[in-house]
């Protein structure tokens, strides 16, 4: 299904438009295009209309001044930022970029004659003429204009004499800055604050007060102040969900599910439900018939509409302890499209035939309507199957799924993906939003069953866009790169385990690894070694498999509640198996529900926005979570505490709360009168007198020194203190670092996110 492209009697093609946009020297408005091809009276009121259309399409943009520009593009002229100096040029954006879903492009600044690019630097802001060159873009330097304003969040803290020091909620953060104008804000208050002055001399000027920063929620509201997150919903989308939530769910054209016990198993602390699953023996083949169904977004979430747009900007839900910022207003995240227990939901359901040994050997998508038989917790699900615990469903739901998923797991042993033992946080708060208790999830079977039928799903899913050859957004995890090898194998080299970098590399090249560890005080640095050598995942429209999980094709399809790419492909498949639903009699509501024409060309942009949004939304949590962590110890500084050293560098160790996490420096020069080397290959500390040694993963107990919820740091010393060993750094050379035994072949852990970002 694409959309209609109106065309209009005497007015040049959408393709001759863009083409003279392209080409003009000047700004391209209304006006210029109107002359360019001799339009009048009724024609101009026509090309409005069609440059409307265009820009809906995503054909074209608008820049300030009403210029067009193609979309994607940069207009003609236009204010750019610098933002890294490469060589002897300068790197820019746009300084307002508008359209969603496309990365704002860089621009190479070319040398003005007569003048040095080199005197720009990063941040400064230039008026620019711009042109399109080859793949890429150049601009033309008009002016330098003053530099816009930098934005900082921190604390007030001070007061005395009238003078206030505002402190950084970055953990990296060295100094603070003194605040010339506080405004209403008072010592202790959380505030967003405006840099000015030079490098050698700024202040800082608070812009709006956001109150205590210990409030329940305010560990939250930094994240998303600090990374940009979009927080508030439009209005305009807000009254956009409750129009389309009076869709109809029950229609001729879906399937009906309703009389199947399917059940949907989650968190108990989830916010929204996505998915729910069933399954039954096939007598014929020995194997089980499964559905996996998923919420109907694209039913309600529609290409082009304000829904889509806002979602397209977000990428993603972020999830903190105490709030969730959703992906789409909570009218649908939360409620109509989320899979509650006894009432009729729209799904998008995946039919699975598995086989006797665990394969999937056939799959069919169908629209249909649901009726979730329950939603049930993870533990409790566990609970039923292992007999500790009564449930209705357990004959009719629970016990066909557990005995369909003993065959997926024997396929997916078979597979070999990358097993690494990962285990989530789980932050615990009261009424009031306080800290009770921090712990790590409890990894059940119940965890690894679900997140297999959602494997399963979604690599049926690209497999199934595949055989349609139609486009769509993969979800890619690559092979490590030779680098990363190449510091695998020195660094593994220093507890004598072998490490082959001729072999071709597969996930069960790392399973052996650490198999082969038992000793339980090295295995954690180990696992977190293979952790650093892996790549990032990430979203594009061309298949490169899924290192990690050990699959050809894979794609995210189970969450479109909060993942924009997942919405992506369910669009793709409403377009690629006909399943698109007749035009709705509310009015304002798109008619289309399927994959435009408009969105396919921008799969590539989309494609590397949502992998951005991605990243902000995984940096904003762990932060947040670090910040919780330090709030919660923070009633244990002074106090003696089991910890695990995380990280090794020549000027200190970072170690971790046992069992609570948080990251904390222990500088070297606090370690004593020895000096200590550092030996870069096996990353340890060795004391040149004592050969007292500090590596990744040792256990020891440590005084937390400090901890500070603001910025989510700790800090660290040993229990009997230390003192700074003068000329400590005059020495030279360093031993060898000791070898460390790999024991026989053990059990390996596994890898799981709870089916959040595989």
């Amino acid at each position: 299904m694409t959309t209609k492209k109106v065309q209009f009697e005497g007015l040049p093609s959408r393709e001759q438009i863009i083409a003279f946009i392209q080409s003009s020297n000047d700004p391209a408005r209304k006006r210029e295009i109107a002359r360019e091809f001799g339009l009048r009276g009724h024609e101009k009121i026509a090309l409005k209309a069609l440059l409307k259309d265009m820009t809906d399409e995503g054909l074209i943009d608008m820049a300030p001044g009403r210029a067009f520009h193609k979309m994607g593009g940069v207009p003609k002229v236009t204010v750019l930022k610098i933002v890294a100096i490469d060589g002897n040029h300068a790197v820019a954006i746009p300084e307002h970029w508008e359209a969603e879903g496309i990365p704002a492009p860089k621009i190479r600044v070319i040398e003005t004659k007569g003048k040095r690019n080199s005197a720009l630097g990063i941040g400064d802001r230039i008026l620019a003429r711009t042109e399109e060159r080859g793949n890429g873009w150049a601009a033309h330097v008009m002016k330098k204009l003053a530099k816009g304003s930098e934005q900082i969040l921190g604390v007030v803290e001070g007061g005395e004499n009238g003078r206030f020091w505002l402190k950084s909620v970055d953990k990296k953060s060295r100094f603070d800055t003194q605040i010339g104008d506080v405004g209403d804000a008072k010592a202790g208050e959380l505030v967003l604050a405006e840099l000015t002055g030079n490098a050698h001399k700024k202040s800082a000027r608070v812009t709006q007060v956001l109150g205590d920063p210990f409030a329940p929620k305010s560990f939250s509201l930094i994240a998303i102040h600090k990374f940009g997150i979009p927080f508030e919903m439009p209005e305009t989308v807000e009254r956009e969900a409750e129009r389309v939530r009076e869709l109809p769910v029950t229609d001729d054209h879906r399937e009906d599910l309703r009389h199947l016990p399917i059940i949907a198993i989650d968190p108990r602390d989830a916010r929204d439900f996505d998915d729910a699953i069933w399954a039954t023996p096939n007598a014929d083949t020995g194997g089980f018939d499964a559905i996996v169904a998923i919420a109907d977004v694209s039913y309600y979430v529609r290409p082009g509409s304000a829904l889509d747009h806002e979602a397209s900007k977000r990428g993603n839900s972020v999830y903190f302890p105490d709030l969730v910022v959703p992906m789409l207003p909570h009218a649908l995240s939360s409620d109509k499209c989320s899979l509650r227990a006894g009432e009729d939901r729209a799904v998008l359901a995946c039919h699975l035939a598995i086989g006797k040994t665990g394969q999937v050997t056939s799959w069919r998508f169908t629209r249909a309507v649901a009726r979730i038989a329950a939603n049930i917790p993870y533990p409790d699900a566990q609970a039923a199957i292992d007999g500790t615990m009564e449930n209705p469903l357990l004959e009719s739901a629970l016990k066909p799924l557990w005995a369909c998923w003993r065959l997926l797991s024997k396929a997916r042993a078979k597979r070999a993906p990358l097993e690494l033992n990962l285990p989530e946080k789980r932050i615990t708060l009261d009424a009031q939003g306080r800290v009770t208790g921090v712990a790590e999830r409890e990894q059940l079977e119940a965890h690894r069953l679900v997140e297999d039928f959602m494997i399963a799903a979604n690599v049926a899913a690209a497999k199934a866009l595949e055989a349609k050859k139609s486009s769509l957004i993969y979800r890619a995890h690559e092979p490590p790169s030779r680098e990363k090898l190449v510091a695998l194998k020195e660094y593994l080299k220093t507890f004598d385990i072998d490490f082959a970098l001729g072999q071709v590399v597969k996930p069960e090249t790392f399973n052996w690894i650490l198999a082969k560890v038992i000793d339980e005080e090295i295995r954690p640095q180990i696992m977190e070694a293979v952790l650093r050598s892996q790549t990032q995942a990430y979203y594009g429209p061309t298949n490169v498999g899924h290192f990690g999980l050990s699959l050809g094709s894979y794609a995210h399809f189970t969450s479109p509640i909060r993942r924009y790419a997942d919405l992506i492909v369910h669009r793709a498949l409403v377009s690629a198996y006909g399943l698109e639903m007749p035009k709705p009699k509310i009015k304002d509501v798109e008619p289309i529900t399927g994959l435009t024409e408009a969105a396919i060309a921008r799969l590539p942009a989309t494609a590397e926005a949502i992998s951005r949004t991605e990243r902000r939304a995984m940096e904003a949590e762990r932060e947040t979570t670090d910040r919780y962590i330090a709030a919660y110890l923070s009633a244990q500084v002074g106090q003696v505490v089991q910890a695990r050293i995380t990280g090794v560098q020549n000027f200190g160790f970072f170690a971790t709360v046992e069992g609570v996490g948080g990251d904390g420096l222990v500088p070297v020069s606090t370690l004593g009168k020895d000096y200590f080397h550092y030996d870069e290959a096996s990353q340890v500390l060795i004391g040149e007198k004592t050969r007292q040694e500090y590596r990744p993963g040792m256990r020891l107990e440590l005084r937390l020194a400090e901890a500070n919820p603001i910025s989510g740091s700790l800090r660290f010393e040993l229990p009997e203190g230390g003192s700074y060993a003068p000329d400590r750094f005059k020495h030279k050379g360093k031993p060898k670092a000791g070898k460390y035994d790999a024991g026989k072949r053990g059990r390996p852990g596994n890898i799981r996110h709870q089916g959040k970002r595989r």
